[in-house]
């Protein structure tokens, strides 16, 4: 069974930086797409970053140059570095997880492709 275990959020000024961390464990696929959404009070679950299935990095417009995604496979560790934050990255961030099987494909950006979640970690960000 797969299971997402994240931690780093909390609170900072406009400005600040925050490295979130996601804990893997269960993975029996070869390929997975791996990532992070957040949602904010009374929107939707939004996409911020994911690594595909074979280890490209896609981003969001707007976290674009600040946020950097990374994987350190000997840990089975998924990374969110936030630079920059703004108070508009506020939001309850989320990792992610859908395994793809034997052979690598697609990662979709919605996140109703993805069966995986971890319990979320909050971001607040101040001006």
């Amino acid at each position: 069974q797969v299971q997402l275990v994240e931690s780093g959020g909390g609170s900072v000024q406009a400005g600040g930086s925050l490295r979130l961390s996601c804990a893997t464990s269960g993975f029996t696929s070869l390929y997975n797409c791996m990532g992070w959404f957040r949602q904010a009070p009374g929107k939707e679950r939004d996409f911020v970053s994911i690594v595909n299935s074979i280890g490209m990095p896609i981003y969001a417009d707007s976290v674009k140059g600040r946020f950097t995604i990374s994987q350190d496979n000997a840990k089975n560790t998924l990374y969110l570095q936030m630079n920059s934050l703004k108070p508009e990255d506020t939001a309850m961030y989320y990792c992610a997880a859908q395994p793809q099987g034997n052979y690598p494909g697609i990662c979709s950006l919605s996140a109703n492709a993805y069966n995986y979640w971890g319990q979320g970690t909050q971001v607040t960000v101040s001006s």
